[in-house]
């Protein structure tokens, strides 16, 4: 810790630096987990700084990624629970980079609050820690902002972004996908971190409601809806080194009508049998309580698909065993046909 540096001033305007200072020294032992070979230096430098290994890779191109965690963050804020966040932050960066095939390398966070509470930092980076060790790669950097008179003493916002690597010749390729083809669902852990202004919108969020338990859920609505995005990184490598994986959609904001088509040539569409989709009690529940109609909820929600993998039909049945003995739930889903509607949901 610097014990040198310190404005009275600067303190009386909102921002205590030694605060900051204690928030990295609490963090220290979280990021340590995230070490990997390529990672260089430690926190507190200018850059993050990481050695690129191409062994095994002759035409490395680097895949990137950068997100945040969304209105879920009010969540936490009435349930006082932040450690999750973190993970959903990194999720959301390496699950849009897998879907080029490639594996992430490292990971930097942005955290801008009114008040740096140290202990409360703490809990954040912890996350993005978990988050970075389920894919795989190195927390390298970050910063953490104090913004009083912007924003709420006891509020924060969180970003970051990821940067990942895959061989030229082994970018995912849509353009090879053919009617016929089958897609694969991978089961998402819940809500995710999209949706939660439609979320927020149908449920009035106070600590009352967010701790009232609901049998169908089999925990409380809080609980629920703070369970972290799941991380397919691991399970997706090993799929793209088993079989001919041809798209992988990341099924975030906009449901299946938005991110399915993004990797999907102009005259294929995704034909989706509704009686498959294994839809989570989250969503019934959200369902039932805004009285919103099915198209706008896979318009909005990944409906407990958290990924959608495409393959030919001969590979369906390996790629369903790859990713079961890799921990996920994967079910076939559907098929492409000729068509440029982008998704058929019948």
């Amino acid at each position: 810790m610097n014990n040198n540096s310190f404005s009275e001033s600067y303190k009386k305007a909102g921002v205590d630096v030694t605060a900051g200072y204690k928030a990295v020294e609490l963090m220290k032992s979280h990021i340590a987990r995230t070490m990997t070979s390529g990672a260089l230096s430690g926190i507190g430098g200018f850059g993050g700084l990481f050695e690129l290994d191409t062994t095994g890779i002759s035409k490395p191109v680097l895949v990137s990624g950068t997100d945040g965690v969304g209105t879920k963050i009010k969540i936490a804020f009435v349930m006082d629970k932040h450690d999750t966040v973190g993970i959903d932050c990194v999720a959301m960066c390496v699950n849009d980079i897998i879907c080029c095939g490639a594996k992430p390398l490292f990971f930097l966070d942005y955290i801008a609050c009114g008040k740096n509470y140290p202990e409360k930092i703490e809990k954040i980076v912890a996350g993005v820690a978990e988050g970075c060790v389920q894919a795989g790669c190195a927390l390298i950097g970050g910063e953490t902002a104090e913004h009083p008179g912007l924003m709420p003493l006891d509020e924060y916002d969180l970003a970051g972004f990821s940067v990942g690597v895959v061989d030229k010749d082994k970018i995912l390729q849509p353009d090879t996908q053919k009617a016929g083809d089958v897609l694969i669902a991978i089961k998402s852990s819940g809500v995710h971190s999209n949706g939660f202004s439609l979320v927020r919108s149908v449920f009035d969020i106070n600590q009352q409601n967010l701790n009232m338990h609901f049998d169908d859920l089999g925990m409380s609505l809080g609980e629920c809806l703070l369970t972290p995005t799941r991380i397919y990184v691991k399970a997706l490598l090993s799929l793209i080194d088993a079989v001919n994986v041809k798209s992988v959609s990341h099924i975030t904001g906009g449901g299946f009508y938005e991110n399915i088509p993004r990797a999907l040539p102009k005259n294929l569409a995704a034909k989706i049998e509704r009686d498959a989709v294994d839809v989570l009690p989250i969503f019934k529940l959200i369902a039932r309580a805004g009285n919103i109609p099915e198209r706008d909820m896979f318009n909005t929600f990944n409906m407990g698909v958290g990924m959608i993998v495409s393959v030919d039909k001969n590979d369906a049945d390996k790629a369903v065993e790859v990713l079961k003995a890799a921990g996920e739930d994967a079910y076939v889903l559907g098929e492409l046909v000729e068509s440029e509607e982008g998704v058929i949901i019948c």
